[in-house]
């Protein structure tokens, strides 16, 4: 699900590398954008919540400790009651990327 965030940057995307093309940006410059564009946080659905956690092998007590939340709170995730934000929302997009190692 892309937010408007995300079509925003892919827009800001496509001008940084028309710009580098036409050689107004430096390839360093243009590095230093893609570092930063991989920063960005993708919302997450309950069915790729419970889907990273079988993944990864985890318990939801386990993920939620990792994740540092209650049992409750990845449960309610994973049941669509609630959503993850903030720091939660960002160890679950680096955990999708990179996996559990990334962040243990």
């Amino acid at each position: 699900m892309k937010t408007q965030t995300s079509r925003l940057l892919d827009e800001v995307q496509e001008t940084v590398s028309g710009l580098h093309q036409a050689g107004v940006i430096s390839a360093r410059r243009m590095s230093e954008y893609e570092q930063l564009r991989n920063l960005e946080v993708q919302e997450i659905s309950p069915q790729q919540i419970k889907a990273l956690r079988l993944r990864e092998h985890l318990s939801q007590a386990v993920m939620a400790a990792v994740l540092n939340v209650s049992t409750s709170a990845l449960q309610k995730w994973e049941s669509g009651d609630n959503k993850p934000n903030g720091s939660s929302l960002r160890l679950l997009n680096i955990i999708e990327k990179k996996g559990l190692e990334a962040i243990l």
